[in-house]
């Protein structure tokens, strides 16, 4: 199968620049990104693309047995980079792209000039033995599972605001929703418990590429501890907190999240 129709990829911005690969959250697709896309365009050639299961990418290629664990998704990033054959990206993660990132970098290092982890979590849960605080009790996440398995929709509709936070701009929380909303229930189902379930902390240790951690100031999917968490285990990592708030900072700061990322990978900040 084409990688590129599979994986519904796009290209554009400067022939030739400095790539900047994009990678999209849970619930989410490559259009989260539009809003600074065209800051990045300037200086880089923007590589878009959706998760298998997501936006406008071939669902066909979705199977639960692929896509059980994070590895499933590391291999898509790994081929899609082959493919295009445009040299080594600097990788952008949102969310739990981050750690798609993280593992696909310590499995090829020659692929990437450099991550940029954008509200990562390596693990969303509380683990008390260790002091490590991920923001939610075990209790927490398997409540979350099971309210998403009884009615997606409705959780959806709870729990989309929330993780955009920014309650004074209530259409943030409503274009997630819709996005969530427009994701099948059963691939939602699965990629929901690879999100929460997942524990990367040991992982991080194996970066070896220059990165960026970008956390947000307020989050009440990933706190500070956390970002704080990421940048102590990669090795010469570089930690900036936004002043963005929510989960979502491509959408509620574009302007600042854009900056970011060209500061970081070499364009105009």
């Amino acid at each position: 199968m084409d990688v590129r129709s599979r994986n519904h990829v796009t290209v554009s911005g400067r022939p030739g620049g400095p790539v900047v690969m994009l990678a999209h959250g849970f619930g989410c697709d490559q259009n989260m990104w539009r809003l600074i896309v065209p800051a990045l365009e300037r200086d880089f050639t923007v590589v878009l693309f959706d998760h298998v299961g997501a936006g406008n990418s071939d669902l066909s290629a979705w199977s639960r047995e692929r896509y059980s664990t994070l590895h499933g998704y590391v291999d898509d990033l790994l081929e899609l980079c082959r493919e295009l054959a445009l040299g080594p990206v600097t990788f952008v993660g949102h969310s739990v792209s981050a750690m798609m990132g993280v593992l696909a970098a310590a499995k090829e290092p020659g692929a990437f000039t450099g991550l940029v982890l954008l509200a990562p979590s390596p693990c969303f849960i509380d683990d008390p033995d260790t002091g490590y605080r991920g923001g939610f009790s075990a209790e927490d996440i398997d409540e979350l599972l099971e309210s998403l398995d009884a009615n997606y929709l409705g959780w959806s509709g709870a729990m989309a605001p929330v993780i955009m936070g920014n309650p004074e701009r209530p259409e943030l929380g409503e274009e997630l929703t819709s996005s969530f909303c427009r994701t099948d229930p059963e691939i939602a189902r699965v990629f929901a418990r690879v999100t929460f379930l997942s524990d990367n902390r040991a992982d991080l240790a194996g970066v070896t590429v220059p990165t960026l951690v970008a956390q947000c100031s307020r989050d009440a999917i990933a706190p500070p501890e956390v970002g704080a968490f990421v940048h102590a285990r990669i090795p010469g990592s570089r930690l900036v907190t936004l002043n963005a708030t929510g989960h979502c900072p491509q959408l509620a700061a574009p302007d600042e999240t854009a900056a970011a990322i060209a500061a970081f990978a070499g364009g105009t900040p």
